[in-house]
């Protein structure tokens, strides 16, 4: 991958300089795993951050005797970089939902280029203080109806992964059990919200390209109160 194909996909190296590019486009390796594979087991050493080259994992915690999915992620985004920064184990599981490429960095290396590159160090914090905002969001909302923090989930995957077609924004079609988990609302209140969305012709699902289209997202950020 070229330099500038590696910039434009991933926000984290948007800032970084040419010799930063040039060296991590050389020294990451590339994994491809098929949908339902762990990517990562929970308490597991941090040996290595992931960047999502294609397809979507989910982040999931055990609690209990079950399994909550914390977070979805999509093509550009990385995971496993806070079991680096604070030398500990890792405290959740990353599994892929479809069929994933990431390239990975090994830890020594990627703390090698934090402290070599400040423009690469200052990005890496913004977009952790973003993950902090949406964290923060979720929380704020969580009082509000369910059809509201659910429009609010789908607008953020739109946001952070979507890709415009002539169909409308397109995403991956999360299970809706992962949907459930990530918005902190029922399954069952999940299967009736989106039905109503999709009655309402705000949102396609195809099932046989396992996409989701968001065709009307001006009403669905209304309906999620975004500005």
């Amino acid at each position: 991958m070229d330099t500038e194909a590696f910039s434009e996909l991933f926000p984290l190296f948007n800032s970084a300089n040419p010799e930063t590019l040039e060296w991590l486009s050389s020294v990451t390796d590339e994994h491809e795993y098929p949908a339902n594979r762990a990517v990562l087991m929970e308490d597991s050493w941090g040996n290595a951050v992931y960047f999502v080259a294609s397809g979507w994992v989910k982040v999931r915690r055990l609690s209990g005797d079950s399994v909550v999915t914390l977070a979805i992620l999509g093509r550009g985004d990385f995971f496993g970089e806070m079991a680096i920064l604070d030398e500990s184990p890792r405290s959740t599981d990353v599994i892929a939902l479809s069929p994933v490429e990431l390239l990975s960095l090994s830890a020594q290396r990627f703390i090698q280029i934090l402290f070599k590159d400040a423009q690469l160090h200052h990005r890496m914090l913004q977009l952790m203080v973003k993950r902090l905002r949406q964290t923060n969001l979720r929380f704020q909302i969580r009082n509000r109806p369910p059809a509201v923090k659910l429009a609010n989930t789908l607008v953020n995957l739109a946001e952070n992964y979507g890709q415009p077609t002539e169909k409308g924004t397109e995403i991956y079609n999360i299970p809706f059990t992962d949907l459930a988990d990530v918005t902190d609302i029922g399954l069952e209140e999940t299967k009736k919200i989106m039905q109503k969305l999709l009655d309402k012709g705000w949102i396609k699902i195809d099932e046989s390209q396992k996409a989701m289209y968001l065709i009307n997202l001006k009403q669905l950020t209304q309906l999620a109160g975004h500005v």
